[in-house]
């Protein structure tokens, strides 16, 4: 690995082995000790001099990269909706296609709405609910006690009130919800994209054979836990949206539709529940 002895000379031998422009900002901001908003300082000081204890550091928070950690467990935080969250390996890394969903669920809460987000990991749905709905009162729930410890002391850092709780998807809760918003894992067990998300908690990510077993579960047992008119909002993988449709359908859901996220793919799929 090339020697970088100043600002310019870090960026370009992490650009010139494939590291996106971006990335390699952010990870030497972090490096310097800067906040991840002065990518301005790194153009305008190009000549900077890294001590010896930043080169070292970056030196290693570069290999590991290259190895394909994601950047967010390296730094320690990343950006979910203009916020800062605090992610570690015992959490999924937040990702842009996710904020379709806290979009769609905005666009549809009602005042003071009971909502449930299943699955919370870092907290990045519920807290970005929370954010920018105060009036929502925000539950969060959990399988993973390490995921909910990152979750609540996202929710401590942002002064956020949530309501967590530790149970797999809906067992459990009697009380009802306006909406029920869920990433849940969705990849199948022997897809051959799991090798890129190696780094990441296999546990958040698969979800049996066909990548719809977690799905299958929290459709069944929504309409237990929804008001009249209340709304499953789900977000899925991108060959998934008519199958989670017609499971939808199935089930007894109405006004059934899919989101697409940035990309153009149907990412988020949802209905409303009517009492029957």
């Amino acid at each position: 690995m090339d020697a970088a002895h100043t600002v310019g000379q870090a960026l370009h031998s992490a650009i010139a082995q494939g590291v996106v422009r971006l990335e390699a900002q952010l990870l030497l901001l972090q490096v310097m000790g800067r906040k991840s908003q002065e990518r301005a300082w790194l153009l305008a000081h190009g000549d900077a001099k890294l001590t010896s204890a930043e080169q070292q550091h970056w030196r290693e928070a570069l290999a590991r990269l290259l190895g394909g950690e994601p950047l967010p467990y390296i730094t320690g935080s990343t950006s979910f909706y203009g916020m800062d969250l605090q992610v570690d390996a015992r959490v999924l890394c937040p990702r842009a296609d996710t904020e379709t969903l806290v979009d769609w669920a905005l666009a549809l809460l009602p005042h003071a709405a009971r909502v449930i987000d299943l699955g919370t990991g870092s907290g990045a749905i519920a807290l970005a609910l929370k954010h920018q709905r105060p009036d929502v009162q925000m539950h969060a729930r959990d399988l993973n006690d390490d995921a909910l410890a990152v979750a609540q002391t996202n929710a401590q850092r942002l002064g956020l009130e949530i309501a967590f709780s530790q149970g797999s998807w809906l067992q459990g809760p009697t009380e009802t919800f306006d909406a029920i918003v869920s990433n849940p894992p969705y990849i199948a067990n022997a897809d051959p994209h799991l090798a890129a998300l190696r780094h990441e908690p296999v546990q958040a990510l698969t979800s049996g054979a066909d990548g719809m077993k977690d799905l299958r579960a929290i459709i069944t047992q929504a309409p237990a836990c929804l008001k009249p008119g209340g709304w499953l909002l789900l977000e899925h993988g991108y060959d998934q949206a008519a199958a989670v449709r017609q499971l939808l359908q199935v089930n007894g859901f109405v006004d059934v539709q899919s989101r697409q996220d940035l990309a153009g793919i149907e990412r988020c799929s949802g209905g409303r529940w009517l009492d029957p």
